[in-house]
């Protein structure tokens, strides 16, 4: 399996990223948390905290639709796993954001940003995991 290696498109990606985060704290005063939003939208706590979580969420689904407005084509998107893979690593990815009190972009854009110890723990077990997955992914198991 071989990662392609993209510093424009990611590059990109991460200012807007940063921007949105940014924008979201200097008009609503709330952390950029993809999955504390998606918590509001499935138990929002009052109809104007729905409202901005369903909008911001609104705008990060329609990204690929922007792309084929744009380019004609959906973006190509390869994902060398199976179904039941996916669903695993997503539960696996909802055990940590529970244990970790928040996830990447929660800890990683806006807790590193404000100097947050409990941030740079988290990230750093973030990145940890990460490369040993990797490692035995390709590694270990030979995937």
């Amino acid at each position: 399996m071989e990662t392609a290696f993209t510093p424009l498109q990611s590059l990109g990606g991460g200012v807007v990223i940063g921007l949105a985060a940014v924008l979201l704290m200097g008009l609503h005063g709330r952390i950029f948390g993809a999955t504390g939003i998606l918590t509001g939208i499935v138990a929002p706590a009052s109809r104007p905290d729905f409202t901005w979580r369903a909008v911001l969420l609104a705008g990060m689904v329609s990204g690929p639709l922007l792309v084929l407005a744009l380019t004609g084509a959906m973006p190509a998107v390869d994902v060398p796993v199976s179904t039941a893979m996916l669903i695993v690593g997503g539960l696996l990815v909802g055990v940590g954001v529970t244990f970790s009190s928040g996830c990447t972009s929660g800890h990683g854009v806006c807790g590193l940003a404000r100097l947050s110890p409990r941030s740079a723990a988290s990230v750093a077990t973030f990145m940890l995991a990460t490369a040993a997955t990797v490692y035995v992914i390709r590694h270990v198991i030979g995937a």
